[in-house]
């Protein structure tokens, strides 16, 4: 049974993958406008930080407008979500963006391999991202992990962020015109 509906996802997501090769789902504007909406909560926060730290509330303000353009954007995206996908979603948009300017940030400094772990962060929280709203992944089959199930030495990305990271390559090529 187990195997099955396995079997089934796969069959699902090859449909998906098929389709999106078709011009059925315009993934590389999709993917255009998750990064403009990372740059939204962006300026969000600094709106906010901007307004508590000179005490203007005219910041507080264009925040709000930022919010609700944010806002507007995002449901062109997620279109049907459960629960708190919404904000889930957001917050994975949010910390994909903060770990790709951390990562950029050493990248600057000269520690290539600090900003490449981060670079790799920020590219599984985005492919979880996608992995969740276009329906790649079954929540409920996601099952904790033990510490010890895990071995902190093994370099190569395997597991669930592994394939989802190499799901989000076939389906998002953002040089498609």
């Amino acid at each position: 049974m187990a195997e099955e509906s396995q079997q089934q996802k796969i069959q699902e997501f090859l449909k998906k993958v098929n389709e999106s090769k078709q011009g059925k789902l315009d993934l590389s504007s999709d993917e255009d406008l998750s990064i403009a909406i990372m740059n939204l909560v962006s300026i969000e926060e600094h709106f906010f930080f901007t307004g508590a730290k000179t005490g203007k509330s005219e910041y507080f303000d264009l925040l709000n407008k930022t919010r609700e353009m944010r806002k507007e954007l995002l449901k062109k995206i997620i279109k049907e979500y459960e629960g708190e996908v919404w904000c889930i979603s957001k917050h994975l948009l949010a910390a994909t963006m903060r770990l790709m300017e951390v990562g950029t940030k050493y990248l600057g400094q000269g520690d290539k391999k600090e900003a490449e772990n981060l670079f790799s962060k920020a590219y599984d929280l985005y492919s979880l991202f996608w992995g969740l709203n276009l329906k790649l992944l079954n929540v409920s089959d996601v099952k904790k992990i033990d510490d010890d199930q895990l071995n902190v030495h093994d370099e190569e990305k395997g597991g669930f962020m592994g394939k989802m990271g190499d799901l989000v390559k076939k389906l998002i090529n953002c040089c498609i015109e």
